[in-house]
């Protein structure tokens, strides 16, 4: 996909862009650690839309036995950073990994590729999926538009939840697990 080139990787990565190396490294340890909070031990990860291989590169130095595979639409962060060339509204993965990683991906597609993405994400989704997905409102509250690609879909929280909630359970800051899943008290999830 000719949009996810190199060009693309300057504008929105680094220190001026949406996410480097540092915030990246902050975010896997807490999903990895709240993860283990609740009893997974994550020897399998699946990174989708991984991009410059920033989460996958945190496991190899924080985790070397955790296998993760990594995949993106990007022939350009394939190339560049060894993925497998996949888009996960096409690609149903044939087995299941104990975390998913979903970060910055879903607002690129439409509403037909959303909905088929969300039930292969949930094919593959073992215990936990780590979902950055920014609604409307956050796009028009929250985001920094200097680094951050606003040419998306803009949803609604209340149309995201309605896709998902067939087959995910929220569970807060970004986490969701599969419905039947693991096991939270009443407060900590959304049912």
């Amino acid at each position: 996909m000719t949009r996810f080139d190199s060009a693309y990787y300057k504008r929105f990565y680094g220190k001026d862009g949406a996410h480097d190396d540092e915030r990246i490294a902050l975010l896997a340890t807490a999903v990895h650690n709240m993860s283990a909070w609740w009893g997974v031990e994550i020897s399998t990860v699946l990174d989708v839309g991984a991009g410059m291989g920033m989460w996958r590169d945190w496991y190899k130095e924080n985790h070397p036995d955790v296998k993760v595979r990594s995949i993106d639409v990007s022939e350009h962060a394939c190339k560049t950073w060894n993925h497998e060339l996949r888009n996960i509204a096409q690609w149903k993965p044939q087995g299941k990994y104990d975390l998913v990683i979903c970060h910055s991906v879903l607002q690129y597609l439409d509403n037909e590729s959303f909905i088929q993405a969300v039930e292969n994400l949930a094919s593959a989704t073992r215990f936990v999926m780590y979902l950055e997905l920014p609604t409307k409102w956050d796009y028009e509250n929250i985001v920094d538009s200097r680094g951050t690609d606003l040419q998306v879909y803009k949803r609604s929280a209340t149309w995201y939840r309605k896709q998902i909630s067939p087959y995910f359970t929220q569970v807060g800051a970004g986490f969701w697990t599969p419905v039947e899943g693991l096991p939270m008290y009443e407060l900590e999830s959304s049912r």
